[in-house]
């Protein structure tokens, strides 16, 4: 219990007061004459007691009324927990601010932003003199020491919203981290938020109590400045059929409409866009979908015949809301010549080739002309004196012992920044594949032929992280792998040094598909072929299916390596913000510098890093389309990537009050949404909860009661008719 007008309690020395009255004013007998004296005595006796008796129990309650004045007036106070003190002593406190682009919601003519910044600058004008406030916001690593109070208002002043925005936990651990530097006895974190449920992320609940858990000191105060009931239509993440396409693809752009207290109903257009030379928009398509309350509407255009080199665009929502910024999307990717592809067998090279070239390049597309893929089958015995430079990638089908130079010049061939796929099967012979010269492709030593004849054997990838691996996620639990068996694979002795494993048999989880970087690039090798026909002597059905199935799993598998061999599969041109962006480079045709244009006037420059073929961009802080060009004016090198915000950057559901109460979990906080709400919330935190008022009542019944009793003892005429 702490008082905050410690002083007056010593009004309470007023009680003396009545005690004085009360002796002072006792009443003496009265001496009459009354000629039975003895009954007169008995009665005088038990009159006497029952008046020293209901006297003293005025003075109680009279002396306990002026006590009860003194102890209200000094306005006593509660506390569970915490420092207690005077309303105007110094605090160590940090405002927290969520900056994520949702705060841009605008509603009632002022955005979310505003609104927090408002009330920030009217919170430092409350505190008290001499305090230390630092300001916090959403941004990654924000957040300086404790300033003074003028500091701190220019820096609320200056508050703007971020595209790399983290949600509000890793601030307010560095807000209480900052507070809890300080000398101060009182620390408070003031957090504005619109309460929006990606803010507070329920995975990052125990993250947040542990880390702050030895601040249980700090008062913490929620302070909502969202729309209670917020409308907003929105597109979501954009979806492309491809990054890096063949010419002969078309390109497939999807997205989902979404609305947060939208009308049921009601119509909005998307339009795309794409950049043309110039950079200036060329409208290629619209559409309009009615809006549903419970689910997305799903978008997806389609673009044809798309020349090679890098495309930009964007998917714009027409129609106004409160909040802009999600009402865009943009995209890029790179559309190349058709990837030639080498494809080495044995004789028949037909029959060896058959199920790889269809699945890359199937004889209807190849008619029609939009085959991603040429693929272009020799002899294994051609390959050594064939040239390479005019392939994306090499494929070695069930292939023989080679001569060492072969070997050799496919070792070249990856170092210098290029792909070879090797399928074991049964025309190989461990001791010619464990020579030198292939041991330095393969991914390790060819130990022995397992068997499975049962057909109990299959693909069983562990995860589904790879590359190659990435469009089976969505449907993992539902690819038919066991209906496609592996009856024979080669098993490997210990893998050689950059080696990992792609994908595994379920039986022991041995290695079937391996990777092994090699200079500049990479081996693939599958310990099983993939153009065994469908016979008894087959080494799996990977190419066919059991029960007259389709192998969609194997086109799509192998179309995946194929990508992943050309480097499509692996070239990233979308990015979220917040996320470095990494460019692949050609070796053929590589600089040192790039100038990185994007939205308005951004501008700059980067350096490549020596014997690396990659450009490292750091995150920017826009979103938008952004150009990559040879720098100094170099001609031949045109690049370019997007950004978007991250779609929960820009969801404005609001979060329950048992999700904010499970992310706070035992620590204890308050929520405000006015201003008198925080400053009766900030006064009960600094003097705990005040008295005053139940003790007014309790002295209003006090007196009461004394007033009361005075009017039965003090009658008129001085006591009760009858006693002496």
């Amino acid at each position: 219990m702490a008082f905050v007008n410690f002083s007056l309690i010593f009004g309470s020395a007023l009680v003396a007061v009545p005690i004085v009255l009360h002796l002072i004013m006792r009443q003496k007998p009265q001496r009459l004459e009354f000629p039975a004296l003895r009954f007169i005595q008995k009665r005088h006796e038990s009159n006497r007691r029952r008046l020293r008796l209901r006297h003293l129990l005025l003075l109680l309650l009279r002396a306990g009324a002026i006590a009860l004045m003194a102890f209200a007036l000094a306005r006593p106070s509660l506390q569970m927990g915490g420092s207690l003190g005077s309303q105007e002593a110094p605090v160590a406190a940090a405002l927290v601010f969520d900056t994520a682009p949702r705060m841009d919601y605008k509603s009632e003519n002022q955005t979310r932003l505003d609104a927090a910044r408002k009330t920030g600058l009217w919170l430092l004008g409350q505190l008290p003199y001499e305090s230390q406030v630092a300001v916090v916001d959403a941004r990654p690593a924000s957040g300086v020491g404790l300033g003074e109070l003028a500091a701190a208002r220019e820096r609320v002043q200056k508050l703007e919203t971020a595209v790399q925005s983290q949600p509000l936990v890793s601030a307010v651990e560095r807000a209480v981290q900052i507070v809890g530097q300080s000398d101060l006895a009182r620390k408070e974190v003031y957090i504005f938020t619109d309460l929006s449920r990606s803010a507070w992320p329920r995975d990052k609940a125990a993250e947040l109590q542990s880390r702050i858990l030895d601040a249980a000191g700090t008062a913490i105060y929620v302070i909502d400045v969202g729309a209670e009931n917020p409308v907003n239509v929105s597109l979501g993440e954009v979806r492309l059929s491809a990054q890096v396409l063949s010419a002969r693809s078309s390109l497939t752009i999807e997205s989902e409409l979404s609305s947060v207290g939208g009308a049921e109903g009601e119509k909005r257009t998307v339009e795309l866009y794409l950049l043309d030379g110039n950079g200036q928009p060329q409208k290629r398509g619209e559409q309009t979908h009615a809006l549903r309350a419970d689910r997305g509407q799903q978008i997806e255009f389609r673009v044809a015949s798309l020349e090679v080199g890098t495309h930009q665009g964007y998917l714009q929502l027409l129609g106004q809301d409160g909040l802009g910024c999600d009402d865009k999307r943009y995209f890029s990717v790179v559309v190349k010549p058709p990837w030639r592809i080498l494809v080495a067998a044995p004789k028949p090279v037909a029959r060896y080739a058959l199920f790889l070239t269809q699945a890359l390049a199937p004889s209807e597309a190849r008619k029609r002309g939009q085959a991603r893929f040429d693929c272009d089958a020799i002899e294994l015995t051609e390959l050594a004196e064939k040239t390479l430079d005019d392939y994306s990638a090499v494929c070695l089908l069930d292939p023989t012992p080679l001569e060492p130079a072969a070997w050799q010049k496919l070792r070249d061939y990856a170092m210098g920044g290029r792909s070879v796929a090797i399928f074991l099967g049964r025309n190989a012979k461990a001791e010619a594949f464990n020579e030198p010269a292939p041991q330095q492709l393969l991914p390790g030593k060819l130990l022995r032929q397992a068997r499975w004849p049962d057909g109990d054997c299959y693909l069983a990838p562990r995860d589904y992280q790879h590359a190659i691996l990435a469009p089976f996620r969505g449907r993992a639990g539902a690819i038919p792998w066991d209906a496609h068996p592996v009856f024979y694979a080669w098993q490997l002795d210990k893998l050689a040094e950059g080696t990992s494993t792609i994908v595994h048999l379920n039986q022991d989880y041995r290695p079937v598909l391996l990777e092994r970087a090699l200079g500049a690039g990479r081996v693939l090798t599958m310990t099983t072929p993939v153009s065994d026909q469908p016979n008894d002597k087959a080494w799996n059905l990977l190419p066919v299916a059991l029960h007259g199935g389709k192998p969609w799993p194997f086109v799509m598998l192998v179309n995946q390596i194929a990508s992943y061999l050309v480097g499509s599969s692996e070239q990233q041109l979308n990015y979220l913000a917040a996320e470095p962006v990494v460019l692949l480079l050609d070796p053929q045709n590589r600089r040192d510098a790039y100038l990185v244009t994007g939205p308005g006037e951004t501008s700059f420059t980067v350096s490549a890093k020596p014997d690396e073929h990659q450009l490292d961009i750091t995150a920017p802080d826009q979103v938008g389309n952004f150009r990559v060009q040879s720098s100094g004016g170099a001609e031949g090198v045109d690049m370019g990537f997007s950004v978007n915000l991250s779609p929960d950057q820009t969801d404005l559901r609001r979060i329950g009050e048992d999700e904010l109460a499970e992310a706070f979990g035992p620590l204890k906080y308050r929520v405000a949404r006015t201003r008198e709400q925080i400053d009766r919330d900030i006064n009960t935190g600094r003097v705990g909860r005040e008295l005053f008022t139940p003790l007014i009542l309790l002295l209003a019944l006090v007196l009461l009661g004394e007033h009361v009793l005075a009017n039965r003892f003090y009658k008129e005429g001085g006591g009760r008719k009858g006693e002496g």
